[in-house]
């Protein structure tokens, strides 16, 4: 009688723990990975969006505009100034080519620098917070999904199994 329901038992213990362990594994694997696919999916194409976009239009239109300013101020001031003080200076006499030289390069590089420093940093600020938005909340919700959903399911599984089949063993031991 003795050897039969520790038979018993132990047959219970080893029986409760694979089901127990297949079940959980297959239920918690698939909850999971959908559950976490459609959160992570949804939070992070929000998030990134809101936060690139922002943050690359802040960002884009500071430094292009700091950024041309500068540099178009600098080169177009030289280039002019060179180009037209040659150009000049051949064709007409010293006095209109150090004048004119001199006026279009500042007139010139104040201008082309203030359009240019406010048309890119407005055009691309648009342009990448809007693409990098889409293209970052798309490419990061898809992997992160697919990581995790993977990852999820075969550890969980892995650990439910081994620590469900250890707890039931010593919990039905004890008990029965």
């Amino acid at each position: 009688m003795e050897a039969a329901c520790s038979y018993l038992s132990i047959y219970l213990s080893i029986y409760t723990s694979i089901y127990l362990s297949i079940y959980l594994y297959i239920y918690l694997s698939i909850y999971l990975s959908i559950h976490l696919s459609i959160y992570l999916s949804i939070y992070l194409s929000i998030y990134l969006s809101i936060y690139l976009s922002i943050y690359l239009s802040i960002y884009l239109s500071i430094y292009l505009s700091i950024y041309l300013s500068i540099y178009t101020s600098i080169y177009l001031s030289i280039y002019l100034y060179i180009y037209l003080s040659i150009y000049l200076s051949i064709h007409l006499s010293i006095y209109l080519s150090i004048y004119l030289s001199i006026y279009l390069s500042i007139y010139l590089s104040i201008y082309l620098s203030i359009y240019l420093s406010i048309y890119l940093s407005i055009y691309l600020s648009i342009y990448l917070s809007i693409y990098l938005s889409i293209y970052l909340s798309i490419y990061l919700s898809i992997y992160l999904s697919i990581y995790l959903s993977i990852y999820l399911s075969i550890y969980l599984s892995i650990y439910l199994s081994i620590y469900l089949s250890i707890y039931l063993s010593i919990y039905l031991s004890i008990y029965l």
